[in-house]
């Protein structure tokens, strides 16, 4: 790939046209790395590093550029000297036993990025997101997700009338509804959660026949951050399940 079409990354409407995006750091290069040994599609990956890195081993293609190429692959203000050019992939197809999270017109890449994370950590889960939600490619998204998209089954563009015909049994989360902590709150297939500042379609929820839970609270605000709701559900979803010896997390990935 040449470098000036690397450079455009950078915007969304180039990485769909070019089927690709952009990561940089140690960290990430590594996840990359750990994650191609198990999924070939990610061997078509090609890393870029500077000569402080030249001695980096890796059995993807990599390439030497100088510090100032890549202060213009980089969107940190300090560069950690290496970057890598990776396929965009479509997800893997659901594994039985497999559940979901639907994220409705998420905006924070930061959000999604931590919401990733948590869904790695706890695995079993994919995450789906609504038209109009950040982009999972942006370059804040992929590094507040510290390579956990290389482990999290994600669908994009998933319209949330859709929901009913893949899923049962769907939950949403509320300011309305029985607490988290309730024991229906382990039966279902997917759990919607809400834009962070308009939440979730009233018109939506009634015509999927969602089931509302909330997470309890003093009340003293008027809501939780997303990224924050995702994982206190998650945990409560592992904590409960695995006391009632009826959850087991599938592999990440």
């Amino acid at each position: 790939m040449k470098f000036e079409d690397i450079k455009k990354l950078h915007q969304k409407k180039f990485r769909l046209e070019f089927g690709c995006f952009l990561l940089e750091g140690e960290h990430l290069v590594q996840e990359l790395q750990k994650a191609a040994v198990h999924d070939s599609r990610l061997r078509a990956s090609e890393i870029y590093l500077t000569r402080e890195h030249e001695h980096w081993t890796s059995a993807l293609p990599v390439h030497l550029i100088n510090s100032r190429h890549m202060a213009q692959l980089s969107e940190t203000r300090s560069p950690q000297g290496i970057a890598a050019v990776v396929p965009i992939l479509a997800a893997s197809a659901p594994r039985p036993g497999e559940r979901a999270i639907y994220l409705h017109e998420i905006q924070d890449p930061g959000n999604l990025g931590t919401i990733l994370r948590t869904l790695a950590w706890f695995g079993g889960f994919r995450c789906l997101l609504s038209p109009d939600s950040v982009d999972v490619h942006n370059g804040k998204a992929v590094r507040a997700s510290m390579g956990s998209l290389f482990h999290v089954p994600i669908e994009t563009d998933v319209p949330i009338e859709t929901l009913p015909a893949r899923f049962g049994r769907i939950a949403s989360l509320d300011l309305q509804g029985e607490p988290i902590t309730a024991p229906a709150f382990q039966n279902f297939d997917c759990y919607l959660y809400g834009n962070e500042a308009r939440g979730l379609p009233r018109e939506a929820l009634a015509g999927m026949n969602a089931t509302p839970f909330t997470i309890a609270g003093t009340g003293a605000i008027e809501s939780l951050n997303v990224a924050t709701a995702v994982t206190i559900c998650q945990y409560e979803l592992a904590r409960a399940g695995e006391r009632h010896g009826a959850w087991r997390a599938l592999p990440a990935g």
